[in-house]
Parts: structure tokens; C-alpha cells; sequence
């Protein structure tokens, strides 16, 4: 019943990839960890694969309006990608099983991804919920207003928004490699803020970076100690694509700023029943 449950929980993931652009992938380790009882650091690998996979044909349905910068993903994606793959190549395999003990409680390896993922989706659900503020929105080709300050030159606003987009993508590669997340809900703000993106160009543009980081970070953990199950991985994707195709022509019909908030909660209500999950079983 678990898994029948957990297929139809990866249909919803992908639909709503499909219809808001990002915040349904944050739903893979839960479904993997909860409904088919697989170990938080495998259920983390698994989930970059999956994510990865769908936010390809995410990517797919905004290209023919021409909104994804690939410019700008890439620079993006460079960063994480070294991000990710280092985290997941190096830094996760060496986490000790047992970290510590406070006060009686066992602090574990899984007990830490869990922990981190929830906070992860408690920030997602705020990102979600709170109603973006209302201003006019700079043109994708010119240097952001935040950037392009008196005494700038256009030049040196060009160079700092490609580092700041540079720091930003490291930093989420590294998120995304231990919690195993998309991590849409913090590359978004930072295209629209940083790179001066307009929010339907930023969600597409954001389906890109997360498409070649989580697979990128999926290679990290090829020739490892984990045996990845290919055919379970390759069933799961398929309910997964399948729903982000069924998303992509409900977004039509379906007003996101509405679905978005409502999701939003959703995913709160799920980040702090893990964390309280976590803390009382352990994992």
C-alpha cells in the first residue's frame, strides 16, 4: 500500500515541477524515506537522479518561448556542479555513522541529512507561502538595478553579478549534494535579484541548473560503496516525468501564484513533521 501510495506521491512531485516551476522535487526523499523505506543517504542519491531526469523535460516545455537563459545557467551551473559533485564525492562518505551524543540522543548520519532536509523545506515553504513584492523587473540583458549602482560601470555590474551568481551556485551545490534537493527555491531569488531575470525566465533558467547539477552530483556517487537499484530508479522516473508532462499543459489552465502558497503549507506541515519524526525515532 506504501508504494502504491508512493507512486501516485511521485506523479504529484513531477505535476507540480511542471506547474510552478520548482518546490515539488523537495518531495522526493521524503516519498523514497517514508513509503519505500530506503536508507536517507541512498534515498538522497536516488533523488538527485530523479530530480535531475525531470527537470530535464521541464526544461523542454519552456524552450520553445524561448525563456531559458542558457548564458546564465551555465554560469550558475559550473559552480554547483563542483558544488554537488564534491559534496557528494567526498564529503558525504566520509560522515561518520555515529557524530555524537547530547543529552542521551544519538546524533547520526542519517539523523543530520534528515534534520538538514527538513530546515531545507521549512525554508522552501516560506519562500512559497510569503506573496513576492511587487516591482518592475529589468531586463535579462542588462545588469541588475541592484547591482548597477552610481560610480559602477556597466562593466564592473557584469563582472559582479558573475560573481555573485558564481558564489551563490557553489554554495547550492554543496546544499543539494547533502540533502540531495533541487534547491529551486534558492536559485530563483538569485537569478531574479542577482542576474535581473524576470520570474518566468528565472523558473525555467532554474529548471537548467537543476537538471545538471543533481545529475552531476548523481555521479559522485557512481563507483561507490551503495548499490543503486537502476530498475526501481528507472520505474520511479517514469511516474515522475509522466506528471511533470501532465503539469506542464495544466499550467496553462492552472494559476500558479495560486497552487504555489497552497503547496507551500503542504510542505511546511511535511518539514516539521520530519524534524519532530527525526528527533523522536532517530531517523
Amino acid at each position: 500500500m506504501d508504494q502504491i501510495i508512493g507512486y501516485l506521491s511521485a506523479i504529484l512531485m513531477g505535476g507540480v515541477l511542471g506547474l510552478i516551476g520548482g518546490g515539488g522535487s523537495i518531495m522526493t526523499v521524503p516519498i523514497l524515506v517514508y513509503l519505500f523505506k530506503i536508507p536517507p543517504v541512498l534515498a538522497t542519491a536516488y533523488s538527485l537522479f530523479i530530480v535531475g531526469l525531470t527537470s530535464i523535460f521541464g526544461v523542454l516545455g519552456y524552450l520553445k518561448p524561448r525563456l531559458v537563459h542558457f548564458k546564465t545557467g551555465i554560469v550558475f551551473s559550473i559552480p554547483a556542479m563542483i558544488g554537488v559533485f564534491a559534496a557528494r564525492k567526498f564529503l558525504v562518505p566520509v560522515i561518520p555513522e555515529q557524530l555524537f551524543t547530547l543529552g542521551g540522543f544519538v546524533v547520526t548520519r542519517d539523523v543530520l541529512i534528515m534534520g538538514l532536509f527538513a530546515v531545507m523545506m521549512l525554508l522552501a515553504s516560506i519562500s512559497m507561502i510569503r506573496k513576492p513584492k511587487v516591482k518592475a523587473e529589468p531586463s535579462s540583458a542588462e545588469p541588475s538595478a541592484e547591482l548597477a549602482t552610481d560610480g559602477e560601470t556597466t562593466q564592473h555590474a557584469e563582472v559582479k553579478k558573475i560573481l555573485l551568481v558564481g558564489i551563490e551556485g557553489l554554495v547550492v551545490g554543496l546544499l543539494t549534494g547533502l540533502v540531495g534537493a533541487g534547491g529551486g527555491f534558492l536559485v530563483i531569488p538569485v537569478l531574479v535579484h542577482f542576474a535581473g531575470m524576470e520570474m518566468k525566465a528565472a523558473v525555467a533558467t532554474s529548471l537548467l541548473v537543476i537538471s545538471i547539477k543533481s545529475l552531476v552530483g548523481f555521479l559522485g556517487d557512481l563507483g561507490g560503496e551503495q548499490t543503486l537499484d537502476w530498475a526501481f530508479l528507472a520505474g520511479f522516473s517514469v511516474f515522475t516525468v509522466a506528471g511533470t508532462l501532465l503539469g506542464t499543459r495544466l499550467s496553462k489552465f492552472v494559476p500558479s501564484d495560486k497552487l504555489k502558497p497552497a503547496f507551500g503549507w503542504f510542505v511546511l506541515l511535511m518539514g516539521i513533521f520530519i524534524l519532530v519524526n527525526t528527533g523522536i525515532s532517530g531517523h
